[in-house]
């Protein structure tokens, strides 16, 4: 029961709602990221450059060091209004979420360093309560917990490469419940669980000199593989199902390309990320038992199409150190969406975004070191007309509140 939940819960989830990126991606893991609106790869040289660049391990400061960092993530309600008729308008509810990460980072080995991290890069959480929006998702969440083991070589002062495995462990849940047939047959369907995938990332940097940095990072696509049960229920002749039940979904690649240069005490970084979401061209749930009634086959068995469309994010982070024991930290971005109108549903209203943040870094000695980041998230109104949605979603956004406290030894 519970890996099937999972399935269905992770597979809705990549149909679901995200926190504060394209799809369900959240970039923001530590502070520093959080405060320059994840334009944090090419001038992460701290101990969470072990996540968003393991090849600028290699230009870190030769100690140990490590950083715990505490995400408050706040996601206000959505709004739909529907063109046909008010009763089918709803709200979504308020959700807020507490996420710890972590990074360690080692010192140079002979120009190895080495660095672990636990991060939850994907997440989400949606809930409908109106009795339209929730035949389509009563309530969806997933929380991805990422533990990430890095290595970086330094081949000169000028060039370095680094990677890690990723290992994934996902948990998940998904309902619904509603009115799925014009004769007003229902469909409820109730899944939750969790899994564990493997992947890995790889990255590289070059400094033509010691105030410039071009830095390349890839994280490799996971393909989702989810078994369990499932438990699907109907009052066309008051069936209930419970049957094993299998799906796959892709959780997928990113490329980051960027550039930080330093003027003195002022340092800009640009980047650009590449998200390769048309792998998600549609969702196909697999049951062991075959489903003979037609509502039920309907509403959860028939493959349905989303492809998902590549999307591009543009980022700009700016660093100001403002004496040798403060910095101040601003960001901007713009992050597509990749749903297109004739597959967005209740699971996922997402929109274009536009991201901006600030933040501060407070050097308390030589070894210890307070951060804070703080980033508004707002989605753009989106009006879609479709098979099942034929309306508007606004007042989409999300709030984010990261604090760090970093220790090297």
């Amino acid at each position: 029961m519970k890996k099937a939940l999972s399935a269905l819960m992770l597979a809705s989830l990549l149909i679901g709602s995200t926190a504060f990126a394209s799809g369900y991606r959240i970039p923001e893991q530590s502070a520093d990221s959080t405060a320059k609106a994840g334009a944090h790869v090419a001038s992460a040289v701290k101990a969470d450059s072990v996540y968003y660049n393991p090849a600028n391990m290699a230009w870190a400061e030769n100690l140990w060091q490590g950083e715990v960092d505490l995400t408050y993530l706040h996601l206000t309600s959505i709004e739909y209004r529907d063109a046909r008729s008010e009763r089918l308008s709803g709200d979504s509810k308020e959700e807020n979420f507490l996420l710890p990460t972590l990074f360690l980072l080692s010192p140079d080995v002979h120009n190895f360093r080495f660095g672990f991290s636990i991060t939850e890069p994907y997440g989400l959480a949606k809930r409908w309560q109106d009795p339209y929006p929730k035949t389509f998702a009563e309530e969806f969440s997933l929380k991805v917990i990422e533990f990430n083991p890095t290595m970086a070589y330094r081949f000169c002062d000028y060039f370095s490469i680094g990677g890690g495995v990723r290992f994934l462990y996902n948990d998940a849940k998904v309902e619904s419940n509603g009115v799925v047939d014009p004769r007003g047959f229902t469909a409820y369907r109730h899944l939750e669980g969790d899994t564990t995938e493997w992947g890995y990332n790889l990255a590289l940097s070059i400094r033509p000199n010691p105030k410039s940095n071009l830095s390349v990072t890839y994280r490799s696509n996971v393909d989702l593989d989810f078994d369990g049960d499932a438990t699907l229920a109907t009052n066309l002749f008051q069936t209930t199902v419970e049957t094993g039940a299998s799906v796959t979904v892709p959780a997928p690649a990113v490329l980051a390309v960027a550039y930080a240069h330093t003027f003195d005490r002022f340092t800009v970084e640009l980047v650009w990320d590449r998200t390769f979401w048309s792998e998600y061209e549609e969702l196909d749930f697999n049951y062991d038992k075959t489903l003979t009634n037609p509502v039920l086959k309907s509403a959860f068995d028939d493959p349905k199409p989303k492809n998902w469309d590549d999307t591009n994010a543009f980022r700009l982070g700016l660093t100001y150190q403002v004496t040798d024991a403060v910095a101040l930290m601003a960001g901007f971005a713009y992050d597509e969406n990749p749903v297109p109108d004739d597959t967005l549903l209740f699971e996922l209203p997402d929109s274009d975004a536009w991201l901006y943040s600030l933040g501060a870094r407070f050097a308390l000695n030589p070894n210890m070191e307070l951060s804070v980041g703080a980033l508004y998230d707002y989605k753009e109104e989106r009006t879609v007309t479709n098979k099942d949605v034929n309306g508007t979603f606004k007042d989409a956004s999300a709030f984010l509140l990261t604090t760090g406290f970093t220790y090297k030894f």
